[in-house]
């Protein structure tokens, strides 16, 4: 039996993967076309994060210090987020186009840093014959920072642009799927660049990463190709004052609780991510275990991520108070610490792997509560990039500064430990426990921080009655 096109329609929009999506304003064809750019953005992500770092430390046996310096370059534009979706927000032109001028310009400098990254890796690992020695390191931190700017000047316009085009009713669909998207993009890259560089070779590593680099710039071009209005400015509106972003930034700030959202945002995405390079570590040298059983962690923390990520989802359609829900995030979170710390002196490897999933469910229900209630400030005259770049500024900066902290906090430790400025304490965890336990005092501070926002509570929302789909009120950055 054939299947014919009136047979799929008779199937519905609920068989068909974010067929509710789409609206009259952004047809679904237009909708999946848009989301290329999160996957352009997971692509250079999984590139600075995964696979470059791993070349950097193994091929060209770049000093980790070095590395970690490197990878963290990208963070420090992400407190300028804010300004740039606000520019975005406000941006003057003929076309009267707002949105389109920094994806494009986003993608420039993110495929213009990859083009020369490979390069400017090359010549850091050592391969220099003219030119001051200190020439690697300068180039190299040109192209993290090039390639870090497109990447969130793409994806806060693009998200901005998403979110001018859905309607109320469609909005929180469309995110959910550029999330789902973006994940998938990074997956499919790790696996797509690990495998054409398995054969390791300096002109290898050139093509593929510049091969990155062009395809960023394509796939960018055709997400962003005509999903923009024309709408022609008149002289006088394009000589117009445009409103100044300190301006913009107390408006935003004078909403109920605002400032004090963006605190919660911060701490707990400290307090979570803190973690983040020590659980791995933690089973292999505390507990013992092999390096194919850490890797299942990963696994099992995404597993719990996303069983967060859909019940929060599921409550907060049906009215639930984000407030609540992410101080329930946050008890999840102490209780898998707990287990998380509890699993070396018991030497229970299964508690340890339910604490990691567990520290997946929190961060979860916790990052998608936040972003529910974050949205809720976008009033009046607030556009949506200043709101997503605030939001960005304020989760990328807390988990770059975790990253770090988490880290450094180990080694000191383990330090003290190992010069016997302890005593008799030789115990090898005792690095990685110091850390847990300042997570589970953040999460605490987190949740004293987060009270007073209950009280104010949240506008009042009707429970979702249309189809239950996956919903989102905006993209966790």
């Amino acid at each position: 039996m054939i299947l014919r096109r009136k047979h799929i329609a008779q199937l519905g929009a609920r068989w068909m993967p974010f067929a509710d999506a789409a609206s009259e304003d952004l047809p679904l064809g237009q909708l999946w076309r848009l989301a290329l750019f999160q996957v352009s953005v997971g692509m250079a992500q999984v590139l600075l994060l995964g696979t470059l770092n791993r070349v950097m430390i193994v091929e060209l046996s770049v000093p980790a210090m070095v590395v970690a310096l490197m990878i963290s370059i990208p963070v420090l534009v992400a407190p300028f987020r804010a300004l740039l979706g606000h520019r975005s927000d406000t941006h003057r032109s003929a076309l009267g186009w707002k949105r389109i001028p920094y994806l494009w310009f986003g993608s420039l400098w993110q495929m213009g840093g990859l083009a020369v990254m490979p390069f400017a890796l090359i010549v850091l690992s050592g391969d220099q014959f003219k030119g001051p020695a200190w020439a690697g390191e300068v180039l190299a931190a040109l192209a993290f920072l090039m390639t870090g700017l497109g990447m969130h000047m793409v994806q806060t316009a693009g998200l901005a642009l998403a979110a001018d085009r859905a309607t109320d009713d469609t909005r929180p669909r469309v995110v959910a799927m550029l999330y789902i998207l973006y994940l998938v993009g990074m997956g499919l890259s790790a696996l797509l660049v690990g495998w054409l560089l398995q054969d390791y070779a300096p002109l290898w590593l050139v093509q593929v990463v510049q091969g990155c680099g062009a395809a960023t710039l394509i796939l960018n071009i055709i997400a962003f190709w005509k999903q923009e209005r024309v709408r022609p400015m008149s002289r006088a509106e394009r000589a117009a004052p445009r409103p100044g972003f300190g301006d913009a930034w107390r408006g935003l700030m004078q909403q109920d609780g605002a400032r004090r959202l963006l605190v919660v945002v911060f701490l707990g995405t400290l307090a979570f991510n803190m973690q983040d390079v020590l659980l791995e570590p933690y089973g292999g040298q505390v507990l013992g275990l092999s390096v194919s059983a850490t890797t299942v962690l990963t696994a099992l923390w995404a597993l719990g991520a996303l069983a967060g990520f859909l019940w929060a989802t599921r409550r907060l359609a049906r009215g639930a108070d984000p407030f609540r829900l992410a101080a329930i995030g946050l008890l999840v979170g102490v209780a898998a610490f707990s287990a998380v710390i509890f699993a070396s002196p018991m030497g229970s490897a299964a508690l340890f792997y339910a604490g990691a999933c567990a520290i997946g469910l929190g961060t979860g229900i916790f990052g998608l509560s936040t972003l529910n209630a974050a949205m809720a400030q976008a009033k009046g005259a607030l556009g949506a990039g200043l709101i997503l770049g605030a939001w960005g500024s304020a989760q990328a900066t807390a988990a770059g500064i975790a990253i770090l902290t988490g880290g450094t906090l180990r080694d000191a430790v383990t330090s003290i430990v190992n010069a016997g400025l302890l005593g008799p304490i030789s115990d090898i965890s005792l690095g990685y426990t110091v850390v847990y336990h300042v997570e589970i005092a953040l999460l605490f501070f987190t949740l004293a921080a987060l009270g007073p926002l209950v009280r104010i509570g949240t506008p009042a929302t009707a429970p979702d009655q249309g189809q239950p789909g996956l919903r989102l009120t905006e993209f966790p950055t």
